[in-house]
């Protein structure tokens, strides 16, 4: 390896690309790493981190009104949106360097520029070029703007982290976790938020149940979901924005959002000039080792276009270090991760759907709706909701999923269960811990009726 400058070179300091460098660094291997922007990546800079900081700041919103069914009375409490934008940047520069030094204490060297692909081991930055015996590509994902006119009038999710100022009237174009996330954060904030949706349902590819009751609790809290509706051109007016639909249908409002997708960063970086075998969206195609076309040189995360997760990619990018350079041959396993969305009330799940599980054998369905204890004195009207997806045959949980309160954190624990293999009857056999939501996992008894019986009923 003393042919090279770098046994690995990682172009992009994210989560995944910091993870897989120090891990190579800690077993000997010369490692740099390339960032153009700052050290920290989407998830602690321009999403994951700072979006939940957000939905904290504006849940209070709630607290505050749940406040009085517990005797309590608040006077002139009011949301300071500037203040907490401000209390978020402080954060996310302790993040960034915190990264900076976690880098430079396990001696990968941080090269800052953009990186581009000059051959199978060299990468040029600037004005420079760096050879590398393994190169790895961890340049995530931006959030992708689809070609109508007046698109240059919408902001995206990065732009929606850094307002200065609330509008009174938003219109979020998507439904996926991102879209509804920010229409959760919004609408708590006191912006009248409307989403619109191409598709019936928000959340294409989670569980039904999920989508449907999610979007009810969106509804009640005021969020406006429109489906079927799909923006053909934004035109600024003299006081805001005017968005027409390919209907015809035209909506005034303050602030247009786009979270309609998200595309790998992999454009003008040589790769397909090297050989790097991309698809149609700019994804990296990599096999289960992470190794793309040409050999020597990986790819992990978001850029992969696969399970567009942080952990994901922190777990993909340790096992390519623990194979090349601590002889421990690893593969990520991407079944089974969990995942959540921030929304408000947030969504926690593991393992399949209903419908997936359907598809593959004959499956019981457990559910639950229910008041949550907190609201019985707060006087709010929502409502958990708790799945349990298992195969009648071998009495397997193949599924769990929750939209409620601490969803995500409750889907955390219940994920080692379903990883592990576990039966309805361990879950049947576990004490609950009372009082809490969580135990109605451990609860539930009595499978629902077969869609089939439904019908004949």
């Amino acid at each position: 390896m003393a042919d090279f400058d770098f046994d690995l070179l990682t172009i992009g300091a994210g989560s995944g690309g910091v993870a897989a460098a120090r891990r190579a660094a800690s077993y000997g291997a010369r490692v740099g790493i390339v960032e153009s922007v700052r050290v920290g990546g989407t998830c602690v800079l321009r999403g994951c981190v700072p979006k939940k900081l957000l939905v904290y700041g504006t849940h209070v919103a709630e607290d505050l009104a749940d406040a009085a069914g517990f005797g309590w009375t608040i006077d002139g409490a009011r949301l300071d949106w500037a203040k907490l934008i401000a209390a978020k940047d402080r954060e996310l520069d302790r993040l960034n360097g915190i990264y900076i030094k976690m880098l430079t204490d396990s001696r990968v060297r941080i090269l800052e520029g953009f990186a581009k692909l000059i051959g199978p081991n060299q990468v040029r930055i600037g004005d420079k070029t760096h050879t590398a015996k393994h190169i790895l590509i961890a340049t995530g994902g931006r959030p992708e703007l689809p070609p109508i006119p007046g698109i240059e009038h919408a902001i995206t999710s990065n732009e929606a982290l850094d307002l200065k100022a609330l509008p009174k009237r938003m219109v979020i174009a998507g439904g996926g976790y991102i879209a509804v996330e920010f229409a959760g954060i919004f609408n708590a904030a006191g912006v009248a938020v409307t989403e619109l949706i191409r598709a019936p349902m928000i959340l294409r590819g989670f569980d039904d149940d999920v989508r449907a009751h999610l979007a009810a609790e969106m509804t009640k809290k005021g969020i406006v979901i429109r489906a079927g509706v799909k923006a053909a051109r934004i035109d600024k007016t003299d006081t805001a924005y005017r968005l027409t639909t390919e209907s015809g249908e035209a909506i005034e409002t303050d602030l247009v959002m786009y979270a309609t997708g998200r595309t790998p960063n992999t454009a003008n970086m040589g790769l397909a000039e090297t050989g790097v075998q991309l698809n149609k969206r700019g994804a990296v195609a990599v096999d289960e080792w992470q190794q793309t076309t040409v050999p020597g040189i990986y790819a992990i995360g978001d850029c992969t276009d696969r399970l567009n997760l942080t952990p994901v990619a922190i777990a993909e990018g340790r096992a390519m270090a623990e194979t090349l350079f601590n002889r421990n041959p690893m593969r990520m396993d991407h079944a089974d991760v969990p995942s959540a969305v921030f929304s408000q009330p947030p969504v926690g799940s593991v393992g399949m759907t209903e419908a997936a599980a359907r598809m593959q054998s004959e499956i019981d369905i457990y559910r639950a709706v229910f008041r949550p204890m907190k609201h019985t004195l707060s006087g709010r009207d929502e409502r958990t909701l708790m799945k349990l997806v298992v195969e009648r045959s071998s009495g397997r949980v193949l599924g769990c999923h929750m939209v409620g309160a601490d969803a995500p954190e409750i889907i955390q624990g219940v994920a080692i269960a379903i990883k592990a293999g576990l039966t309805k009857r361990a879950f049947d056999q576990t004490i609950a811990i009372h009082p809490t939501a969580a135990e109605e996992f451990v609860l539930m008894r009595e499978p629902v009726p077969a869609p089939a019986a439904k019908a004949a009923e």
